[in-house]
């Protein structure tokens, strides 16, 4: 689990990263929540999606946004940020031009990151949003949604609510091309604080569905 350095958009930006175990490996980045929360990249449940992900022989990155830990620059309400993403997945590309599919996971504020991403780069072929910020932040720029992915979310969440990501879920699942899958962790908060394991089997569940070679969606 080396830790690097690489340029984003203000200056440095600072990471894991878990080189691809081999040739034309996909690449999976995980996005951790609002900084101005406390959320950086050892955040609990990143640092559980980037072990999945290197467990399944992902070469996989998680970052700090800028403004956090060693990353320089400073918090910009997520238009920097889905900048430093971008940079980051040119880095994660430049080391591993040969990679097929990309990945992209998101936690809470990086799960908004994240699905902005997707709309910017085609080479992202499925997400994983955890407790995305539907009662926040307007998610209507996905029109349309490029890539299939699985919003997770808890039921005991009073931050976003659950009502918010249901809504984005069907609003979604009207669009033709695309399989959106959405799971409720019972009990759960917007931490998972006591259902961590719960997220990470529903995560694990769909990852197994969607890597199987059989699987329909492409």
């Amino acid at each position: 689990m080396p830790h690097v350095i690489f340029p984003g958009p203000e200056g440095r930006l600072e990471g894991r990263y878990s080189p691809a175990p081999r040739p034309r490996a996909p690449v999976a980045m995980i996005l951790h929540p609002h900084s101005q929360g406390g959320g950086t990249m050892n955040d609990r449940i990143v640092q559980r999606l980037y072990k999945t992900f290197v467990d399944r022989g992902f070469a996989t990155l998680r970052f700090n946004f800028r403004g956090v830990g060693k990353s320089q620059g400073s918090f910009d309400n997520g238009i920097g940020e889905l900048s430093d993403a971008a940079s980051a997945l040119d880095w994660v590309q430049s080391i591993h031009p040969e990679a097929q599919v990309t990945w992209v996971a998101g936690v809470s504020f990086g799960a908004l990151i994240g699905m902005q991403l997707l709309m910017r780069r085609p080479e992202i072929r499925g997400f994983i949003s955890v407790a995305p910020p539907a009662n926040m932040y307007d998610f209507s720029f996905l029109a349309p949604c490029p890539a299939s992915g699985i919003f997770i979310q808890g039921t005991g969440d009073t931050v976003v609510q659950p009502n918010s990501v249901q809504k984005l879920v069907d609003k979604l699942r009207t669009q033709k091309h695309i399989t959106i899958h959405h799971d409720e962790i019972p009990r759960a908060n917007h931490f998972f604080e006591n259902e961590l394991e719960e997220l990470m089997g529903s995560v694990d569940k769909y990852l197994d569905f969607r890597l199987d070679p059989s699987c329909p969606i492409t």
